[in-house]
C-alpha cells in the first residue's frame, strides 16, 4: 500500500458473544487462486515475506477460542476479521489487574 497511498481501516464490534475486529485496506488484495492458502506456513505472495506471520497470527487467537479469516473482497484491497469471545476477554483483563 506504501507504492499506492492506500487507506487502512480497523474497527471493532460485538457479534454474538464475540468481539469482532476487522482490518481492511484499499491494497492491491488478494490473488483469488491462492486464497485458501494464505494461512499455510511458509506460503507468502510476498517478494520478501516469510509466509509466517498469518499462521502464526491464526496459532494465537484460536486457543482463546477465537477465529481469524479473511473473505473475498469486491474490488481492491484485502479484508482480514478475527473474532475472540467476550467472556474469555473478561477473564483475561480480571486476571490482569
Amino acid at each position: 500500500m506504501n507504492e499506492t497511498g492506500g487507506v487502512l481501516t480497523i474497527k471493532s464490534q460485538p457479534e454474538d458473544g464475540h468481539v469482532v475486529i476487522s482490518i481492511s485496506d484499499t491494497g492491491i488484495g488478494l490473488p483469488p487462486a491462492k486464497a485458501e492458502r494464505i494461512f499455510d506456513a511458509f506460503y507468502t505472495t510476498k517478494a520478501q515475506g516469510s509466509g509466517m506471520g498469518l499462521a502464526i497470527s491464526r496459532s494465537i487467537v484460536e486457543p482463546h477460542g477465537g477465529y481469524l479469516w479473511a473473505p473475498a473482497n469486491d474490488g481492491l484491497g484485502a479484508s482480514f476479521h478475527f473474532s475472540l469471545p467476550i467472556e474469555h476477554l473478561s477473564a483475561i483483563s480480571a486476571k490482569a489487574h
